[in-house]
Parts: structure tokens; C-alpha cells; sequence
């Protein structure tokens, strides 16, 4: 690890940037050392490192990766944070009332841990019986207030555990026990989903979560009584160069199901969505809300993002089992086939309706594990690996390619 960065992150492990000198460390806006030391003013932060890159977790937002870096504290930070919510913190629950805290805590993170499914008569967002609109939606606290249990950590990798209680739509009870770790990928990992080397020129930085739910209760969790899905969202920083990629298989709709759904939130008119006959590209500029998902058939177990603006790709990789008993369908309304939903989705944030801020804005890469049909004592595990790579479009084209599918120009101009 370079010394220099090994000192700040010392520093800032130990709550202060105060160097060794005496003088206050200054880290520029946007750096991934002013994140850190911001975030240690409100919250706990575990940090882990491996080189120049590193993570930020925050054990009292569930175990969420916050922000990463390819260069040390004074490099970029990734993560978008919504400085305000965080600053404000947790809201005790008579003062949520008519506050969006009432909803949701948006504290930011590039890659936070839910479960699903959201809407629907198996939905967890929503009480037993009541109407699916945003009065009623009410994010659980096991998601969004609860803090988790840090049980073990070393350098590059951190475990975190929690118990918690949930009630779906339809009433049933879902005792449940998470289990989350992330570990910092070495370069042989990386290489591995890059399917390249890593060329000179080129940084990187790796995280793989493995998150884990059981079943801690006496009663299987079936099609009848509705059942649980991992649900992972990451929160990016938006600009008007930043393009969303979800390569898809290709093939007929009466074999594979539609190539996109793009109904979550209404229509995107065609300078902010473009589907191919094999790819999606959603732009993510954060100015107009909107939400697509392509369904486990059609799934490579592959997302990403590409900002022009700041030259730096975003590869998720996710796994997919062979055989699954459904992707819970989030979609609010009673629906005709709950375990017909997607395995992955983006989001572009905006404007919910005429005259209301955005939640950011920010845009999201998000990936969710089959619906979890789980006896008691069973488990079931989602892995998820987030790369961002920087460096001159060159070096980053084949790595577009390779993983995307599409050159780095073809995203550029697909929007």
C-alpha cells in the first residue's frame, strides 16, 4: 500500500484528519478523503483497502458501501451521498411525520442492501391491505433505520449480521437472518470479469458482496404465502455524459418475454431510453425519473454505466442461478403473476411529478436474487461484483467491449 495513503487512512480510521504535523488535512470536494471525513462526523466507517483503492462501509446504514476510490484519499469518490439526509440522520418517528423520512432514508451509497419484494400482495413496502400509492409506502426499518452488527473485518474484507422481522401485504410473518460481507477483489479477480488483463494506464477498483438470508422461522416461505428476493441498489453520481448499458439476450418475444420492462414509472421518450435487439441504454443524468428491468431469461448477469465526463466505466456482475422459483415482481398494483419479475434494473432519477424535487438526483444499477422458497433453516445467497475502471477511452474501449458488448463510442452516441 503506498505510505502516504496508508498514513490518511489511518487518520481518518481514527476519526479526524488532523496529520501528524499538526495541520488539518484538506481534501478537495468530490474526493474520496472529503467523503470519508464527512461520513465520520455522523456515522462509523469501516474502511478497507487493498493498493490505492478503497472502500467506505457504514455499519449503521445496514453494512452499505458508500463510496470507493482508485487513488488513495485524494482520489475521485464514486459513491453519490446525499449530504443533507445524512447530516440530519436518523429521524425519531413522530418528527417523520409528513417528511419523506416518513418513506425513506435516503442517505446515498453506491451499493446498499434491501430485500424484496416492493409492491404487489407480497409486497413488504406496504401494509397489509392497503392501497398501493406513495402515502402508503413506507420503506422497513430492517432496510433503512436498522444498524448492522460488524463481526469480523480485516484489511480488505468485513462481515456484517443482523435479525430482523418483516409483514408482507398479505400478512404473513418472515423471520429472517442477514448475513452480509464484502471483500476488495485482487487484480486476478478483476482481470477475470474484465476478460483482459489489466493494461498500463488503466485503475481500478473491485468489491464483491456476498449476501446471505435465512429462513429463522418455523414456516416454509412459498408461491402461497409470498416470498423474500435479495435486492441490491447502487446510488452514482449523475452527469449529462453518464450513459446506463444492460446487454440482454437476444431472441423472439414468445420465446423470451419482452426484451424490456419499461413500465415502472411510464414511457421514456427516446432521448433517454434505446433498446436494441440485444441491449438497453438508459441515460443517467439524473433529469427525469425512470426505471427499466430485463427479466432473468433475458439476462447476461451483466450491468454498466459509462460517464464520458469523467472517463470512468462501471461493470456489475451478478450471479444467476440455473433454476429458480421466480424473480419477485415489484410492480405496485395487485398482480397476475407475482414471480414474474426482473433480475436487474436501472433508474434515472428526477422530478416524481410536477413541482417536487428529485430523491437526488442520482441514477442506480440494481440486481436482485430468485425469490427465496426457503424451508426453515434454509438459505439462500446473491454475489454481487461492482468494478469502476478509469483511464484514456483507448484502454477503456476493450474492456466496454469485452464485457458490455458495445464500444465505448457506440454508448456515447447512443443517446
Amino acid at each position: 500500500m503506498n505510505n502516504a495513503f496508508k498514513t490518511v487512512l489511518g487518520q481518518l480510521m481514527a476519526g479526524g484528519i488532523i496529520m501528524a504535523t499538526g495541520c488539518m488535512e484538506k481534501f478537495e470536494e468530490g474526493t474520496f478523503g472529503a467523503d470519508v471525513a464527512f461520513l465520520k462526523k455522523h456515522v462509523d466507517v469501516v474502511l478497507l483497502t487493498r493498493g490505492d483503492s478503497a472502500v467506505a462501509l457504514v455499519p449503521q446504514y445496514q453494512g452499505r458501501v458508500m463510496t470507493s476510490t482508485v487513488g488513495g484519499a485524494n482520489g475521485p469518490s464514486f459513491g453519490w451521498l446525499n449530504y443533507e439526509v445524512i447530516k440530519k440522520g436518523l429521524l425519531q418517528p413522530e418528527k417523520r411525520k409528513g417528511s419523506l423520512e416518513d418513506h425513506i432514508h435516503v442517505f446515498g451509497g453506491e451499493e446498499r442492501f434491501w430485500l424484496g419484494p416492493e409492491g404487489g400482495q407480497f409486497a413488504i413496502f406496504f401494509a397489509p391491505g392497503s392501497e398501493f400509492v406513495f402515502d402508503n409506502w413506507h420503506t422497513p426499518a430492517a432496510i433503512d433505520t436498522d444498524a448492522y452488527e460488524l463481526v469480523s473485518q480485516n484489511e480488505d474484507s468485513a462481515k456484517f449480521t443482523h435479525k430482523c422481522e418483516l409483514l408482507n401485504w398479505s400478512g404473513a410473518k418472515f423471520d429472517v437472518l442477514v448475513e452480509r460481507t464484502i471483500r476488495l477483489l485482487d487484480s486476478a479477480a478483476i482481470e477475470k470479469v474484465l476478460k483482459q488483463p489489466i493494461a498500463e494506464g488503466v485503475k481500478t477498483v473491485a468489491y464483491e458482496s456476498e449476501n446471505r438470508i435465512t429462513n429463522n422461522g418455523n414456516a416454509a416461505w412459498t408461491e402461497k404465502s409470498g416470498m423474500l428476493s435479495i435486492w441490491l441498489l447502487g446510488m452514482y453520481k449523475p452527469s449529462s455524459g453518464t450513459t446506463v448499458v444492460i446487454p440482454f439476450k437476444e431472441g423472439a418475444k414468445w420465446r423470451l418475454g419482452m426484451k424490456v420492462n419499461d413500465t415502472y414509472f411510464g414511457k421514456l421518450p427516446p432521448e433517454y431510453l434505446k433498446v436494441e435487439d440485444n441491449v438497453a441504454f438508459l441515460k443517467g443524468d439524473g433529469t427525469r425519473r425512470g426505471k427499466i428491468g430485463v427479466s432473468p431469461k433475458r439476462s447476461l448477469g451483466v450491468a454498466g454505466s459509462y460517464d464520458a465526463n469523467g472517463k470512468m466505466l462501471t461493470i456489475v456482475v451478478y450471479n444467476q442461478p440455473y433454476k429458480y422459483s421466480g424473480y419477485v415482481n415489484s410492480m405496485w398494483e395487485l398482480q397476475r403473476h407475482p414471480f414474474v419479475g426482473d433480475a436487474v434494473n436501472a433508474y434515472n432519477d428526477g422530478s416524481p411529478e410536477p413541482g417536487k424535487p428529485p430523491l437526488g438526483p442520482f441514477y442506480e444499477l440494481e440486481t436482485s436474487s430468485p425469490a427465496a422458497d426457503l424451508d426453515p433453516g434454509e438459505s439462500m445467497t446473491h454475489i454481487q461484483k461492482t468494478i469502476h475502471v478509469t483511464g484514456p477511452e483507448h484502454l477503456l474501449d476493450p474492456i466496454a467491449r469485452k464485457t458490455l458488448g458495445v464500444g465505448i463510442e457506440e454508448i456515447k452516441k447512443a443517446l
